[in-house]
């Protein structure tokens, strides 16, 4: 039995989890069976990021809210959580169309990520709380001391990842103003990927604002 049909056979409601890994594409191709999984996957979205903060603001009573926010996006983040389907085999589970399914979309990294949060969702919603805490510490934060052990990736960093996921070429960070004194400069900096811009920043240096700009990228894309 695959991991993916342990997870199906856990549920009280079956067609919850067929919901959850239900792709818009789908939906537009078998009008009126059901809709797509994209409200589960706002509801598991934000029971993912409660239950990790739990966890972690636990486990490392220690540890400043800077730490504790760049060690949860790494384990929350889009390229953490499509590496958890690839590892479940969830692509081959998912209802695409053909048309999504010839672009990639069993693999699409976004794609995954989005449908484990919608699985988090079905669960909340079949079994509660409890049910999804258990999954995410035992799957998703299984992860958590080998990431606390790395050095926390910076936002550019975890940007580039993102985007090389994506199949887009590495960002570009173009310096939009430049004012003030020597002694006392301020860049605003744009970040571009695909030729579109994605955020923007702003600090006393270009390295500076180059991170603020990923950070609000990422803030728009990822999290």
């Amino acid at each position: 039995m695959t991991n993916i049909a342990k997870i199906k056979d856990s549920f009280k409601d079956s067609g919850l989890f067929d919901h959850a890994l239900t792709h818009r594409s789908w939906v537009n191709e078998h009008k009126g069976e059901r809709t797509s999984n994209e409200r589960l996957e706002f509801l598991g979205d934000a029971i993912l990021e409660f239950v990790v903060s739990r966890e972690i603001f636990n486990k490392y009573p220690n540890k400043e809210e800077g730490y504790l926010t760049a060690l949860r996006a790494n384990l929350v983040n889009t390229v953490a959580l499509s590496e958890f389907a690839k590892k479940l085999d969830l692509g081959s589970a998912l209802h695409l169309s053909k048309g999504e399914e010839e672009s990639g979309g069993r693999t699409n990294p976004s794609l995954l990520a989005d449908t484990v949060e919608a699985i988090i969702g079905a669960i909340f919603i079949d079994r509660g709380l409890p049910a999804a805490s258990e999954f995410i510490n035992e799957n998703l934060m299984a992860e958590v001391e080998k990431k606390a052990a790395e050095p926390l990736k910076d936002p550019k960093s975890r940007l580039q990842e993102y985007v090389q996921s994506q199949g887009f070429p590495a960002p570009k960070y173009k310096v939009i103003e430049e004012s003030g004194p020597d002694h006392s400069k301020k860049y605003v900096i744009e970040v571009i990927v695909n030729e579109t811009p994605w955020g923007r920043g702003e600090g006393k240096s270009k390295g500076t604002a180059e991170q603020a700009a990923a950070g609000q990228a990422l803030g728009k894309k990822v999290q």
